[in-house]
């Protein structure tokens, strides 16, 4: 086997797909021999990620007695036991198996309770063998075996597309990117962008929203970017919580002064001429005294009741300390994509003629109110008519349906979210989602090229018609009339600056822009049928925030908890959710992207950190910077997560938060509590709870 494989599975993105292939020494027509599979697995090993050792159940009802106060009353109790006091080394004794039995109880429901969180996945994958197509599992995989993908599919390992035709990947788990994000298997990055940019790339964890494609696999197991954050995530230690530095502090105190008593006691004695046997006695009686039985035992029930509290509050949480350090937080760093916005891709505004509309309602509900928002200084030129054709070219240039979902109560799109958002608005206008007097012809897909998407159906009197979306500008190039109050007429120059001007209004509000058009009885030729198309609208989409989450932000500000978003997806679009919600305000108005972090050093970013409301198109090891910042300067860091690149940032932190429906397995085993509603809001009162904890738990070290 050639050496150069090695080398080339380092940055294939940078590299023209013919020089991968070649270098991978595959032919890509019948890929691997079965022979040769085996030398690579040999070579490279299983396509896997490492997997953490599970501690048996008796190393983990050890670790509950891990801690110096509760070493301190062992001691008291074999020295009670050796003077003959069995009463007082029973009770002792009880006290410290009481408190392990609990901590270790509530520690394993959690633990089943995560368990139960976690989603099943068939590992397997189309693959070309020895000249066949076969399915395999994944972990058989090796860097060269070149894989069929398509819609719904789960990526099996890092690859460099071959071909890929319309096709986007849902990448939010890896890169934190809220839409999907469109492949080009042609084109060739920059060896150093981050993952989000590497376009010609799909990703082991990812999974693909539309279109299908080939590739060659580059990476496998521990190599690919999963695998390189799992490794980040194995480097990353755990620090005892606020609790548990108090305990022990607390605990050095009562070492220090049981043996002044005891030092000042037996001297006091020796003074008086007692024999010693009889000075050690009452010195060590008082000393065992001294000690705080009941001290464990009441900070665990304490922590207990509270945890009890934070699941009906939707916080689970793995491990008792991290209770009260839920009391202690002073920053909440969240991910923006299923935490503080819906992950449901919503339009917000129409603009058809001359008239825009806001769209009410949220998510993939379809209910919703359409409100004119006539431009200012014009005359509304568009009726009813406009709207409802605009609606149906988004209706029917599409490929996704809404339902609703198993418990009837909410919906949920299958295929395409910016499609499905196109479905639920014409379905709050009352639009029906299938019409039997249209059938489909045929389908131009959407490729990053023309940048456009187009059907053609006949109608049932035999007419035929065209509908496109696509990017406004690529839309504008090919349209020769625009739709106004119920006609079509010529589009002019004046027609288009106004039309790009809107798309350029919509866009610096964060929305994601969509241009609509259609064309009567177009030619049957595919190759010249996008063309001659009359301009319909506007529709402008995001994925709209939560609508408690500003109400929980305000609340954060009130108790005195700096809130801070850290999100992989586009600076713009996060800055305008921040500002919606109040994350961004005056006090700390800057928005730092991963490209301006690589600029900083750590003195530099622990400097501008206080100054820094939002981090966006970022890394895993950016999230790891900031909280890492945030620490050294004293603060104690709640970091929220649901992708995998979010993991290594979410053990880091004092406790790290997991989504419990939309997150990742291994971002739910590096945290110290799963939100089982992915509500931003539920931290929020996690955090309340805590502090109310805390407040019980003070009270009783007082004492």
């Amino acid at each position: 086997m050639d050496d150069t494989l090695a080398a080339a599975i380092d940055a294939p993105h940078a590299r023209a797909v013919e020089h991968v292939i070649s270098h991978l020494d595959v032919d890509v027509e019948r890929g691997l021999t079965t022979a040769e599979a085996g030398q690579r697995r040999l070579r490279f090993g299983e396509n896997r990620l490492p997997e953490a050792a599970v501690r048996p159940a008796w190393l983990k009802f050890a670790a509950q007695f891990n801690q110096l106060v509760v070493w301190i009353l062992i001691a008291a109790a074999v020295i009670a036991g050796a003077t003959g006091d069995l009463i007082d080394t029973a009770a002792i004794l009880a006290i410290v198996l009481l408190n392990g039995v609990l901590g270790f109880v509530q520690e394993e429901r959690a633990e089943q309770a995560l368990e139960s969180l976690k989603k099943m996945a068939v590992p397997a994958t189309r693959v070309r063998r020895d000249g066949e197509l076969t399915s395999l599992l994944a972990r058989e995989l090796v860097p060269g075996d070149v894989v069929l993908l398509e819609a719904g599919d789960s990526v099996p390992a890092d690859a460099r597309l071959i071909e890929a035709f319309a096709m986007t990947v849902q990448e939010a788990a890896l890169t934190g990117e809220s839409v999907p994000v469109e492949k080009n298997a042609r084109q060739v990055v920059q060896a150093a962008v981050a993952p989000a940019d590497r376009t010609n790339m799909i990703f082991f964890g990812t999974a693909i929203t539309t279109g299908k494609g080939t590739a060659v696999v580059t990476s496998i197991g521990a190599s690919t970017e999963l695998g390189r954050i799992a490794g980040m995530l194995a480097r990353e230690e755990r620090e005892p919580t606020p609790l548990q530095k108090r305990l022990a502090e607390l605990g050095r105190i009562l070492v220090v002064v049981c043996l002044a008593i005891v030092a000042v006691i037996a001297g006091l004695l020796l003074l008086r001429g007692m024999p010693l046997m009889e000075v050690l006695l009452p010195a060590v009686s008082l000393a065992v005294a001294a000690v705080p039985e009941g001290l464990p035992t009441v900070v665990t029930v304490a922590l207990a009741l509270g945890l009890r509290r934070l699941v009906r509050r939707n916080a689970l949480v793995r491990k008792l300390p991290s209770v009260e350090t839920l009391g202690s937080v002073t920053v909440i760093c969240t991910d923006k994509t299923g935490t503080l916005t819906r992950n449901e891709m919503t339009v917000r505004e129409l603009v058809v003629g001359d008239v825009g509309y806001e769209v009410t309602g949220t998510g993939y509900a379809p209910h919703g109110e359409f409100r004119p928002q006539p431009t200012a200084g014009t005359e509304p030129s568009s009726n009813e008519s406009d709207l409802e054709l605009a609606l149906l070219v988004g209706l029917r240039c599409n490929n996704s349906r809404v339902v609703p979902t198993d418990d009837g109560e909410h919906w949920q799109v299958l295929g395409d979210p910016t499609e499905g958002a196109l479905v639920v608005v014409a379905m709050k206008r009352g639009l029906p989602p299938s019409d039997d007097s249209f059938r489909l012809e045929y389908e131009i897909p959407f490729d990053s090229t023309r940048k456009l998407m187009s059907t053609v159906f006949r109608r049932s009197d035999g007419s035929r018609v065209m509908y496109v979306k696509g990017a406004p500008e690529a839309v504008l190039a090919l349209s020769r009339a625009r739709r106004i109050a119920g006609k079509d007429e010529p589009f002019t120059d004046d027609n288009r600056a106004t039309v790009l001007r809107r798309n350029a209004e919509m866009a610096g509000r964060a929305l994601r822009v969509l241009a609509l058009a259609y064309r009567n009885d177009p030619p049957l030729d595919e190759e010249n049928a996008e063309a001659e198309l009359t301009f319909v609208g506007l529709v402008g989409m995001i994925d709209p925030p939560r609508d408690e989450v500003r109400d929980a932000v305000a609340l954060c500000r009130q108790a005195g908890i700096r809130p801070v978003m850290i999100t992989g997806d586009h600076p713009g679009t996060a800055e305008a959710i921040a500002r919606e919600l109040g994350i961004l305000d005056d006090q700390a108005p800057q928005v730092l992207s991963g490209r301006e972090l690589d600029q900083l050093d750590d003195a530099e970013l622990e400097r501008r950190v206080t100054q820094t409301s939002v981090y966006a198109r970022v890394t895993a090891e950016h999230k790891l910077r900031v909280v890492h910042a945030w620490k050294r300067r004293g603060e104690i860091v709640a970091m929220t997560g649901d992708g995998v690149n979010d993991a290594p940032a979410v053990k880091a932190a004092d406790i790290g938060i997991a989504m419990g429906i939309t997150g990742t397995d291994v971002t739910k085993e590096a945290s110290d509590m799963v939100l089982t509603d992915d509500n931003f809001t539920s931290i929020v009162h996690a955090v309340e709870e805590g502090r109310g904890i805390l407040d019980n738990i003070q009270k009783v070290i007082h004492y």
